[in-house]
């Protein structure tokens, strides 16, 4: 029986419930070829909007993919980017944008003394001591607009839950481009429509979000300090900017992930402008209390936080009391804080450091805020990729943080803080070499 005589449905959802359908059943196969959209409007008796329309879910749930004349095939299932994983074997990797080691407090102390009175069903989720510290932290930034507390379990599973609670599958989300792995995730398993946003050195551009809200977006979400991958944080003028244009869609829903927030050298400059109704400034202590401490801060708006606690109720409910008390216990100990500091000039210290060292190879990147580096190329980056690995190292290429923008696979994303001096030169010295080797090449050729 033909592909075509198998799908069915008079919406576009339907449709693309009839898909997912064949492909739990193993009826469609990885790189199998989907009708063409008019071949099959007219076989079941549909608009051809309707058909793009189940097309759309199908890829913004990273079911299928769409190639242009080549046509629309089921996705070929490869493993999935992660953050700060990969099969390392005997290479050096330095691609894991992970946080050092030797600068995440000590819990030890704090683990000792926090334990106190039982927490049982039906009381606050959040846990007094931290509502108090939380709620200062966040109302210099969130300011007098009206807004509640809420604590998840990491920036992630706060960035799934307050987009479920506002989106309904195929709604457009406004993505930076390039992006974080975990968004990007969120997004497609979500089943919305990611609309990308390019970026540059000051954050999302102006023309890039305008465009993205023409397309019908119903949420933004932004990275205002150490954009991952690229480290890029909003100047107060691009924050200005970005304001105005979102002044006119005061319902559209406003996520900023203030990941990186006590390790930044930035200022914080918001997009919610004093007007705008939906908002959700998220903050994680992972980079600073390590990634194991999963636990985020939400501050949104009374609507949001609403919804938000009625996603939480049915699953986790609240986040462990005794979690909440040590991250309170860490974050209000003057050692702890001390380290804490001394993590954010190490990054920004060794980051310079490592750029610097670059110009001497013939390279260059941005001196830029977070764990990280983002090395632009004169050559796609998975041929430098491949020169390194004999080289020894284990690079993460820009090919995994793309979009739309083809130029992002001509990057690397660098985590180079925790290398000694010596293995820094080293890294830098390989790099050039390859870049050298593999240009040269492509020249000859």
């Amino acid at each position: 029986m033909q592909v075509t005589q198998r799908i069915s449905g008079g919406s576009a959802t339907e449709i693309a419930d009839s898909v997912r359908a064949l492909l739990e059943r193993s009826d469609l196969a990885p790189g199998d070829l989907l009708p063409p959209v008019r071949t099959l409007a007219d076989e079941i008796g549909v608009n051809r909007n309707t058909v793009m329309a189940a097309y759309r879910q199908l890829a913004g749930a990273g079911l299928i993919i769409t190639r242009g004349r080549a046509g629309t095939r089921v996705v070929e299932r490869s493993p999935v980017a992660q953050e700060g994983f990969a099969e390392r074997g005997s290479l050096r990797d330095v691609g894991t944008g992970n946080p050092d080691p030797r600068f995440i407090p000590d819990p030890s102390a704090a683990l000792s003394a926090m334990a106190g009175r039982p927490v049982l069903y039906g009381e606050p989720v959040i846990d007094p001591g931290l509502a108090a510290w939380g709620g200062a932290w966040m109302r210099g930034d969130v300011g007098d607009r009206p807004h509640r507390l809420t604590v998840t379990s990491g920036a992630v599973d706060a960035v799934e839950r307050i987009l479920a609670q506002a989106l309904t599958r195929d709604d457009a989300v406004a993505l930076e481009d390039p992006c974080f792995l975990a968004s990007i995730h969120t997004v497609r398993l979500g089943g919305y429509r990611a609309v990308p946003v390019p970026i540059d050195a000051e954050g999302m551009t102006v023309d890039g979000l305008r465009a993205a809200l023409e397309q019908g977006v119903r949420a933004v979400v932004c990275t205002p300090r150490a954009q991952n991958p690229t480290g890029a944080s909003l100047s107060a003028e691009r924050a200005e900017q970005l304001r105005a244009v979102l002044a006119e869609h005061p319902y559209v829903l406003i996520i900023e992930d203030d990941h990186f927030s006590l390790l930044s050298s930035e200022p914080f400059h918001s997009l919610v402008g004093p007007e705008h109704r939906r908002f959700a400034l998220v903050r994680s202590v992972s980079k600073f209390l390590g990634p194991d401490m999963c636990l985020a801060i939400v501050a949104s708006d009374p609507h949001t936080a609403e919804r938000l606690a009625l996603r939480l109720s049915p699953g986790t409910t609240w986040v462990s009391h005794l979690l909440q008390r040590l991250v309170l216990s860490l974050v209000t100990d003057e050692k702890a804080r001390e380290t804490i500091t001394a993590a954010a000039a190490h990054y920004t210290e060794r980051n310079a450091a490592f750029a610097h060292r670059l110009t001497s190879v013939g390279l260059s990147c941005a001196d830029t805020d977070g764990l990280n580096l983002w090395v632009p190329l004169p050559i796609p980056a998975a041929r430098v990729a491949a020169g390194m690995q004999e080289r020894g190292w284990l690079v993460r290429t820009g090919d995994e943080f793309v979009l739309a923008d083809p130029a992002t696979a001509w990057h690397l994303r660098l985590t180079v803080h925790d290398l000694s001096d010596s293995d820094a030169e080293r890294l830098a010295a390989d790099l050039g070499e390859t870049v050298r080797a593999a240009s040269h090449t492509d020249g000859m050729g």
